[in-house]
């Protein structure tokens, strides 16, 4: 299923063979919350930018258009047109994100719809009904994403509840697999790991969680608020008491940077919103630095994004071109920042990839850190 080809310290790369194709890690999944890339982006578009997994939400697809819909259409994969994996977070996030409209309880989570407020409930056993129905490649168990500031007290509560929900989410999926007329019978089941910025409490949930037997290990709760030092203090606790034969993932992370960094701790699965939210806005990733095109420096700047570069963007616009249709307000200009960005990071993972394969995963990361701090160009 999962199997380590490679290993340069603790940086390893991996392949995970799915129901739905091999991916290749380290990997970088591109997000698509509401079963679409923001930026106008197709499913054409993912397979032309080296997309291995797509990623999309659980509770955004419950609202809308409803998980039930999608499974009458035969699935997410269907739904979309998209023929490689997708991981389905849990909707856990949303117990985060959305505390201003729910209630917590050992049940589930109660919540108000953020499109029309009607209520909701979910708990561990809706969340993976709801992901079976999507048929999804990985599913996520429900958790509880507690606050970065949360105290101690609250913060061992939530773990300890989060422990159970995933009992439940494994007894719902093996219940939920065997079914006849489940879509995807071989879905899996990866976990998280949560306790804030305490190092302790990770350690013992991620050990609890180890002894599950889960197809994968997700590390929960980071880069939502703490300091990129004390997210990378948690990653060098937590990750030698993971299975070291199962993939690993730190979720909504990061920045270029910060995938570097997890990588060399042992990292191996990666989303964030960043490239496409990034290029929506102008800014665009490149191995000199971030640009932002809307700067009147570009106006009559007649090269591409960045020289070399093989994506939609870089083939064949000029910075100047694509600046004058983000300020002509022209869906296009969104659109080919979006593609640049999530083609660069996709990228720079075939490079970590191959970095780590010829043992020299340091040196990569070591350059690759120091061209992409230099100035705009």
């Amino acid at each position: 299923m999962y199997k380590v080809l490679a290993r340069d310290g603790l940086a390893k790369r991996g392949r995970l063979q799915t129901v739905h194709g091999v991916i290749e890690t380290p990997v970088f999944m591109n997000v698509g919350t509401a079963a679409a890339i923001k930026g106008a982006v197709s499913t054409d578009d993912l397979q032309g930018i080296k997309t291995q997994v797509e990623l999309s939400n659980t509770y955004h697809l419950h609202v809308r258009p409803g998980d039930d819909v999608v499974k009458k259409l035969g699935g997410l994969h269907k739904f979309m047109v998209w023929d490689k994996p997708i991981l389905t977070d849990s909707g856990g996030f949303q117990v985060f994100s959305l505390a201003g409209l729910r209630r917590i309880k050992e049940e589930g989570v109660y919540f108000n719809s953020h499109i029309d407020g009607r209520k909701i409930f979910m708990g561990p056993e809706e969340s993976m009904q709801i992901q079976s129905n999507l048929a999804s490649t990985i599913a996520m168990a429900f958790d509880e994403c507690p606050s970065s500031v949360a105290d101690r007290p609250y913060m061992e509560k939530s773990v300890e509840r989060t422990t159970r929900w995933l009992g439940r989410c494994k007894e719902e999926m093996r219940r939920l697999n065997g079914l006849k007329d489940t879509i995807n019978p071989r879905q899996m089941l990866f976990g998280i790991n949560q306790g804030g910025i305490y190092e302790d409490i990770r350690i013992r949930h991620a050990k609890e969680i180890a002894a599950m037997d889960l197809d994968g290990y997700a590390i929960g709760g980071l880069a939502v608020g703490e300091s990129h030092e004390d997210m990378y203090r948690i990653l060098d606790a937590v990750v030698p008491h993971l299975p070291a034969d199962r993939p690993t993932y730190l979720m909504g992370v990061g920045t270029p940077a910060n995938i570097l960094e997890a990588v060399d701790r042992g990292v191996d699965f990666f989303d964030c919103v960043y490239p496409s939210r990034n290029g929506r806005h102008g800014h665009v990733y490149t191995n000199h630095g971030k640009l932002n095109l809307f700067n009147a420096r570009y106006e009559l700047d007649g090269r591409p994004i960045e020289e070399g570069c093989g994506c939609p963007a870089c083939r064949t616009y000029t910075r100047a071109y694509i600046r004058h249709l983000l300020k002509a307000k022209e869906m296009l200009g969104m659109r080919l920042c979006v593609l640049h960005n999530l083609y660069f990071y996709n990228t720079m993972m075939e490079e970590i990839r191959e970095a780590v394969e010829r043992g020299c995963y340091m040196e990569y990361k070591a350059e690759k850190l120091a061209r992409m701090t230099g100035c705009e160009v």
